[in-house]
């Protein structure tokens, strides 16, 4: 089911694939105040993203989607059908259930877990709506600066690093097919940001981050091509 806007604008939309909290509920805010309008996902029940549509009448619409499971991904392409997004973005994600197992100890289940939704589900959501997205349009997908293979000079978070790596691997291949397009599209490495993913001890706050993160995005729009970006619109090595 959705919640949507009775009259929306001509304004741009984005629609942010998890927007319940988090970085994908400050990009939501973010591109609000830009007067975008958006659509955003949540697994389940009230959200942030609900007070923000409160705040915004007729601005913002909520779809309902748990990425995993391929039969809502499918869903939601149907409901959207016909509808133009300027930029798609896919933010959700997880990361495993004790942070530094190593990959010889993780168990199967939880490396799978990680792996479907944080490479394999994110390009099913891609598959499905790249058509909705306008040749001038963007999408992008949140990975990580733990996705680099080059910078990867510690360790740790192995199953996490691994999993982004992969994304990043899998959106390559996404571009490749898509190299006569002139669509922009971004994997996005935001910084070690403090929410409940990132951790209380992370040196960076949202406010901090997110906007910065989402002047790279508008700033990437009409460059064709796949780019590996921080959130200061520096290249990450793959």
């Amino acid at each position: 089911m959705s919640s949507a806007s009775s009259n929306p604008s001509r304004s741009p939309t984005i629609l942010v694939v998890g927007a319940s909290r988090g970085l994908g509920l400050a990009i939501a805010s973010e591109f609000l105040k830009r007067d975008w309008n958006v659509i955003g996902t949540v697994r389940s029940g009230r959200t942030g993203l609900n007070d923000l549509a409160a705040a915004h009448p007729g601005r913002v619409e909520i779809e309902t989607l748990d990425i995993n499971e391929p039969d809502e991904v499918a869903g939601l392409r149907q409901r959207l059908s016909g509808r133009r997004l300027d930029i798609l973005f896919v933010n959700a994600g997880t990361t495993t259930r004790e942070e530094h197992v190593l990959i010889g100890q993780v168990s199967t289940e939880e490396f799978v877990r990680v792996m479907t939704t944080n490479a394999l589900s994110p390009m099913r959501v891609v598959e499905a709506l790249q058509d909705l997205v306008p040749g001038d349009g963007l999408i992008g997908v949140m990975s990580s600066g733990q996705g680099s293979i080059a910078n990867n000079e510690k360790g740790m978070r192995e199953v996490y690093r691994g999993s982004k790596a992969a994304l990043n691997m899998f959106m390559r291949s996404f571009a490749a097919r898509q190299a006569d397009t002139e669509r922009a599209m971004v994997l996005m490495a935001p910084g070690w940001v403090r929410t409940d993913l990132g951790g209380a001890q992370a040196p960076f706050s949202v406010e901090e981050s997110i906007p910065a993160l989402v002047e790279v995005l508008l700033s990437k729009l009409g460059t064709p091509g796949l780019e590996y970006l921080d959130r200061f619109g520096k290249t990450v090595p793959w």
